[in-house]
């Protein structure tokens, strides 16, 4: 046997990969310095916003329609409005004419938000409520007290988020982070959906639904993306509680999108990445920056904390998702810097979405029975 003519194609072969491979890895690496500077230089997308836009910017007149111009009064739900970016995004939308909706479980602090965003626009109007996104009863309990005030109901944004580094349980005993990221929003546009659907008929003015996710889903790997074990996890790592809960947004929207088309109801769900947003979150926690494997958290956390947005910038995809003409009649998508971007293939799966989005209700279904 001539093992020089089995040998020579094979090392060739390997030869043309191995330089196929390193091709690849050179274009990657391109790629991502080029949207590294993009993020850095805050250079604009298609939208005409970037990295640097801020949520005033991208509200504001005259690009933008008055909220004036649609009949009548926009009405916007805003979850973790009591500070960082749910506040934000109170104050801008507020003072964009919309009528804002505060569910809050102190309702001290949503009080002063409140407040504050009477200071600078004394005429709107502002609503709060109490809720605690960890537990069934009072999520049910809120959305009845909202329902019975009689109000439309044209945008819902499901902001609030929790990290936590040890684990901790729901009063349902259910792991907190999922339970509050991901559970309580879940069961939040169930009950108020119809009302949602129902707002958008009679006034004619598509109603949106926003989920607040975050790049670091694309962490997460088909393996270790299991409801129950999500629920009580054996072994607990608050950074993959995190992106696990994330993942599960985008992937609530895309489940969502799907049956809200099917019903042709004039209701829209969007995911968003606000980026790393100089929040409370990300104070208390080096950990939501530094992942789950990385050894020097510190060094990483300052490199990162450079490419930290303000507030203000942070909550500008949100207010674009909720107002922005340009995503009128998109749903199912990913956006971040104000621009659709791609997710994770995991994100993208609609069949790990349908599954997901089953659990969850026989589950809560389940709950709520008991």
């Amino acid at each position: 046997m001539d093992y020089q003519n089995i040998i020579n194609p094979l090392y060739i072969c390997g030869f043309f990969l191995t330089k196929l491979a390193s091709l690849c890895l050179e274009l990657l690496s391109c790629v991502l310095m080029k949207e590294t500077l993009r993020y850095l230089a805050g250079i604009a997308g298609p939208s005409g916003y970037g990295s640097n836009s801020t949520a005033e910017q991208v509200t504001e007149l005259p690009s933008w329609p008055s909220c004036s111009l649609f009949s009548p009064q926009l009405t916007a739900i805003v979850t973790g409005a009591t500070s960082g970016i749910g506040a934000e995004t109170a104050r801008v939308l507020a003072k964009r004419g919309v009528r804002i909706v505060i569910p809050a479980r102190n309702l001290r602090k949503a009080e002063e938000v409140k407040e504050k965003i009477l200071r600078e626009s004394p005429r709107a109007e502002i609503l709060v409520l109490e809720i605690d996104l960890s537990s069934f009863t009072s999520i049910s309990r809120f959305c009845s007290e909202f329902l019975s005030l009689g109000l439309p109901l044209n945008i819902l944004i499901n902001n609030a988020g929790v990290f936590s580094q040890k684990m901790e349980f729901s009063e349902e005993k259910m792991e907190m982070t999922f339970a509050t990221n991901y559970l309580g929003h879940y069961l939040l546009t169930e009950l108020l959906l119809e009302k949602m659907i129902e707002t958008a008929a009679e006034t004619g003015v598509q109603g949106r639904i926003i989920n607040v996710s975050s790049v670091i889903h694309s962490w997460v790997n088909k393996e270790t993306f299991c409801f129950n074990k999500m629920l009580s996890p054996k072994i607990y790592n608050g950074t993959r509680a995190y992106a696990q809960s994330k993942l599960a947004n985008i992937l609530h929207a895309k489940e969502m999108a799907r049956q809200l088309k099917a019903r042709n109801a004039r209701v829209t769900i969007n995911a968003v990445h606000p980026g790393i947003v100089k929040t409370g979150i990300v104070r208390a926690h080096k950990g939501f920056i530094t992942g789950m494997t990385f050894a020097s958290a510190d060094s990483l956390y300052f490199i990162a904390s450079k490419l930290l947005k303000t507030i203000s910038q942070g909550a500008s995809t949100t207010c674009y998702a909720a107002l922005s003409p340009q995503v009128e009649g998109v749903s199912g998508k990913y956006f971040a810097d104000c621009n659709e971007r791609a997710c994770s293939a995991l994100a993208n799966d609609e069949r790990e979405a349908r599954k997901l989005w089953k659990q969850t209700r026989v589950m809560i279904q389940r709950r709520l029975g008991q």
